[in-house]
């Protein structure tokens, strides 16, 4: 982590579910409702869809973490009693607009995740397009038990990383993945000690800002679009997305550079 991250003012400052600071191109979004496992109200969703819509422009990356103990324990379960099916409706299709505006927003986000990532905890972090896990962190979907169903977006992002057999597991049986079996399932792509995934969802933030926004935006908006087309509709999608993202003077001025010695070349490390 290289930049000095500041407080966010004006609108994002007055979300007080959430703590929003600033550090160069990287925004760093904390839920902040440790006493309740940052359980997730419908208040908790609008701020969330808020800092979203209203990004600086200046931000190229966002981290989400959560504060205290965990990343987030899921749906605040006090807010589902007798609310009716009209109601219920809305209230999972304002998730999935909180959500989509994370997957499909104006920059990539990386979540740095801790303790339990449970529910609707891990219905966000599957909306986030990379996922930092500390070695504490563990996964569970107990709908099942609860007697309810996914609402915020879960059973059309989760199958996606893990598969429908082991999401089905999850939720009928109560199941939980420690943060070892989720990264071998692709709850998660990297896996850090306690203490360390913060630092290092902020570097890998900081080095996601560094690449062309063109090229970012593709990969957050036409790669899974194209990964759910049939092959040839999707290669035609990819040559127009390479022409777009090419033909961009930002592009142009990267591809001199490693041309003539004065870009770093691909290495392990």
């Amino acid at each position: 982590m290289t930049s000095a991250y500041v407080p966010a003012t004006g609108l994002l400052a007055t979300l007080d579910l959430l703590e929003v600071s600033h550090g160069g191109a990287v925004t760093h979004v904390r839920l902040n409702r440790p006493a309740k496992r940052n359980a997730l109200s419908d208040t908790f969703i609008q701020q969330l869809h808020t800092c979203f819509l209203n990004l600086p422009e200046a931000t190229r990356a966002v981290v989400v973490s959560g504060a205290g103990r965990h990343f987030c324990a899921g749906l605040d379960l006090s807010e589902l009693v007798e609310r009716d099916i009209g109601s219920a409706v809305l209230h999972s299709r304002m998730w999935h607009a909180a959500f989509d505006a994370i997957q499909f927003g104006r920059v990539p986000v990386v979540a740095a995740l801790h303790g339990a990532v449970v529910g609707g905890g891990l219905e966000l972090a599957a909306a986030c397009h990379l996922r930092v896990a500390e070695s504490s962190a563990y996964y569970g979907l107990p709908e099942g038990q609860r007697g309810i169903f996914v609402g915020g977006g879960g059973s059309a992002r989760i199958p996606r990383l893990i598969g429908v057999a082991r999401m089905t597991d999850l939720m009928l049986t109560g199941r939980v993945y420690d943060a070892p079996e989720g990264l071998a399932l692709g709850l998660s792509q990297y896996l850090v000690e306690d203490g360390a995934g913060l630092a290092r969802a902020l570097e890998l933030a900081e080095r996601i800002a560094a690449n062309a926004p063109i090229s970012n935006f593709a990969v957050m908006h036409a790669l899974p679009r194209i990964a759910e087309q049939a092959q040839s509709d999707g290669l035609f999608t990819e040559s127009l997305m390479a022409a777009v993202a090419e033909s961009t003077p930002e592009a142009q001025t990267r591809l001199r550079a490693f041309l003539e010695g004065r870009a770093g070349k691909v290495v392990k490390g």
